[in-house]
């Protein structure tokens, strides 16, 4: 198993306009990560689409969170679920959508979706 004892902390600030509904979306396009497998590197492209509620994420925050599973053995889906458990915790958004777009590898291209829906009973 993985460890992610390693990784910083996502940051974040007070959002300015909690009580309207509005979108962001961050591109990471130079994301990299290693198959478990075969030890290879994994490239791909994360983006994160959002509506925070009471905070929203600290970019340089997460580009070092981002950089901490460079070297990390982990499958695609894993690692996308577990970036959006982060995320969703540190930021508390009212929806969360992470997308992985993953470099075609032996020919097969891979598209993980993975989404976070905050309860209403919050």
């Amino acid at each position: 198993m993985t460890d992610f004892s390693d990784l910083p902390e996502l940051e974040t600030f007070e959002n300015q306009y909690p009580q309207r509904e509005y979108e962001i979306r961050i591109e990471c396009p130079e994301f990299t990560s290693v198959c478990p497998k075969t030890g290879l590197p994994d490239f791909g492209t994360l983006t994160f689409t959002y509506s925070p509620l009471g905070k929203c994420v600290e970019l340089k925050s997460l580009k070092y969170y981002l950089m901490a599973y460079r070297n990390k053995g982990i499958f695609y889906e894993h690692i996308t679920n577990k970036i959006l458990d982060d995320f969703a915790k540190a930021c508390s958004p009212r929806w969360a959508v992470l997308e992985s777009r993953w470099t075609p590898r032996g020919g097969i291209a891979t598209v993980v979706t993975c989404r976070y829906q905050a309860s209403t009973t919050e």
